[in-house]
């Protein structure tokens, strides 16, 4: 006897990925996600490319793999995906400090944070 399969957390025309452990902040990482929502893939990646901000690039590499799981794990065609969702969540910080005058401490807080990125298949009757 063998359990049930699970059922997908994505509906039938969608696919996911998330990345995890991205150091920079939560606030700044939504300022790249929303850059991205709503976009034809393409675009989304060439605005990605050109991003001057750095956290870009793994934004970038999460979508590229939300596409790859698109098309090899759910049979969607690549060139009618748009960017669903883009969100981004907290994960953890590290708490660093620094001496500071008369025995105080400055407290430095080093947060990570993560991105999740969701395409789905939009034909272009629908559109």
């Amino acid at each position: 006897m063998s359990k049930e399969k699970n059922p997908r957390r994505v509906a039938e025309n969608e696919a996911m990925a998330v990345s995890r452990m991205l150091r920079t902040s939560p606030q700044k990482l939504n300022l790249v996600a929303q850059l991205i929502r709503n976009k034809p893939v393409e675009k989304a990646l060439a605005d990605l490319t050109f991003s001057k901000k750095r956290v870009a690039e793994d934004v970038k590499k999460t979508l590229q793999s939300a596409i790859a799981n698109a098309e090899n794990n759910h049979n969607l065609d690549v060139d009618e995906l748009v960017v669903a969702e883009a969100f981004v969540g907290k994960n953890m910080v590290l708490k660093r400090g620094r001496p500071r005058a008369r025995g105080r401490f400055g407290k430095i807080l080093k947060p990570f944070s993560q991105v999740t990125i969701k395409v789905r298949q939009v034909s272009e009757e629908t559109a």
